[in-house]
């Protein structure tokens, strides 16, 4: 089971590690995955969970937890 702690982040083993956004092509080190609270088109409140991925120029970009993969480095 994940835990989830303070701020709805969780616990997550790649945090650190270089990830790769398969829908973006976006690679970098994985900052955070974080659970949040969001409202759609008729106020209704569902759960989504993002990952954060910092790349190599400092910026950091959110995408969908589902769409990361370990990078291996060779």
């Amino acid at each position: 089971m994940t835990r989830i702690g303070s701020f709805g982040h969780e616990n997550h083993k790649w945090i650190g590690k270089t990830v790769g956004d398969n829908a973006s092509g976006t690679e970098g080190e994985l900052t955070a995955v974080v659970h949040e609270e969001k409202r759609d088109h008729l106020g209704r409140v569902t759960g989504v969970r993002l990952a954060y991925i910092k790349k190599t120029d400092g910026r950091e970009l959110p995408t969908a937890a589902a769409n990361i993969e370990l990078v291996r480095l060779t």
